[in-house]
C-alpha cells in the first residue's frame, strides 16, 4: 500500500510509491503495453486483437488497495495517433467513458477525489507514447484543488456569485477567446502560468462532467478536438500538454465550484521550453514572458 507522509511546511500530503520505480519506460512501438494484443505477438494489457476505447488499473499505481484507485484510459488502438485525432463521435464515447468512470470511483468509500487527465509527450516525462489519460481516485483531496475550493468558497460567500461564472464575463470582448461553441469556450486565461495554457469551461455553472447534459457533453467534444488540433498545427508538430479535469469532490458538498478543463503546454516557443526554477519550483511565484492576450490571438488564427 502507498504511504502518505505529511508535509508540516505546505500543509499537503506527499505520496510514496517505491514499485513505481520499475514501471515500463519507453518501449518500442512493437512492445507498447497499451496496444492490443496482436496474434503471435507479446501480450500487452488489453488482451484483444483491436479495441475502441479501452480502461483499466494502472499496473504501477500511486495508489493501491482501499486507499485509492489509478485507472488508464486508452483512447484508440492506434499507436500513432492521438486524443486530437479522433472522430468528433469518438471523442464524445470518451467523454461518456469519463463520466461513467467519474461517477464509480466517486462511490468508493475511501475516495475524496476523483482527477481525470492526461500527459502527453517526453517533455512532460511521458514515458509511454501510445494516446491514453489516466484518472486518479485520491485518498484526499489534492493541495491545489484544495485552494481553489477555497477561492471559489470565499468568493461565494463575499459575492454570493460563482468565482469561475466572473471569469468567463470577463471575457466578453473576447480578446483572450480561442473557440467556442454554444455551451463551451476556450480561453488563455489572463492569470496563466503557462504561455500556451488554455482553459476549456461551460458557459453554464456545472460543477462535474457527470452533470453536463447530452447537447454539453456533445458540444464538449467538438470543442476539445478543434482546440487539440490548433495545439498540434500551432508550431507544425505534435505540442506536448498536460490536460487536467478540476472537478468539485464527491458528495452534497462545494456546489459553488465550477467545472473546467485546463491545458498546459510546456513550450514557449516551436523550439524552446518554459522550465520551472527557482522562482516557480522554490517560491511558486510564475513568471511569464509573454501576455494571455497574446497567445490567444497566436492560438485563435490556427485552423481548428
Amino acid at each position: 500500500m502507498s504511504e502518505l507522509r505529511w508535509h508540516p511546511l505546505l500543509r499537503e500530503w506527499v505520496t510514496v510509491a517505491p514499485w513505481r520505480q520499475d514501471r515500463t519506460y519507453h518501449p518500442d512501438a512493437a512492445d507498447c503495453p497499451l496496444c492490443p494484443t496482436k496474434p503471435g505477438g507479446p501480450e500487452t494489457e488489453i488482451e484483444e486483437p483491436t479495441y475502441y476505447i479501452a480502461v483499466f488499473e494502472n499496473r504501477f499505481p500511486s495508489y493501491t488497495g482501499d486507499q485509492g484507485r489509478c485507472e488508464v484510459v486508452c483512447y484508440t488502438s492506434d499507436h500513432d495517433s492521438s486524443l486530437g485525432e479522433q472522430p468528433v463521435e469518438h471523442i464524445r464515447d470518451l467523454v461518456e467513458v469519463w463520466q461513467d468512470r467519474f461517477a464509480e470511483l466517486s462511490r468508493l468509500p475511501k475516495v475524496k477525489y476523483v482527477y481525470i487527465f492526461e500527459n502527453r509527450g517526453e517533455e512532460i516525462g511521458v514515458t509511454l507514447s501510445h494516446p491514453h489519460g489516466q484518472i486518479y481516485a485520491y485518498p484526499f483531496v489534492p493541495a491545489l484543488l484544495e485552494r481553489e475550493l477555497d477561492s471559489f468558497k470565499r468568493h461565494q460567500r463575499e459575492t454570493g456569485s460563482c468565482l469561475y461564472c466572473d471569469v468567463l464575463a470577463g471575457e466578453v470582448q473576447g480578446t483572450r477567446t480561442v473557440a467556442t461553441e454554444e455551451d463551451w469556450i476556450a480561453f488563455v486565461p489572463p492569470f496563466a502560468r503557462w504561455p500556451y495554457e488554455l482553459h476549456l469551461a461551460p458557459r453554464g455553472h456545472v460543477g462535474t462532467i457527470t452533470e453536463l447534459t447530452d447537447g454539453q457533453a456533445a458540444g464538449l467534444a467538438r470543442v476539445l478536438k478543434v482546440v487539440l488540433r490548433k495545439y498540434d498545427k500551432l508550431f507544425g508538430k505534435p505540442l506536448p500538454y498536460v490536460m487536467a479535469m478540476h472537478q468539485r469532490p464527491p458528495g452534497r458538498g462545494h456546489r459553488y465550484f465550477h467545472f473546467h478543463i485546463e491545458f498546459y503546454p510546456p513550450n514557449r516557443s516551436a523550439d524552446k521550453l518554459k522550465y520551472l526554477a527557482g522562482s516557480e519550483l522554490g517560491a511558486g511565484a510564475f513568471v511569464l514572458d509573454v501576455r494571455a492576450e497574446e497567445t490567444a490571438k497566436q492560438l485563435r488564427e490556427v485552423p481548428g
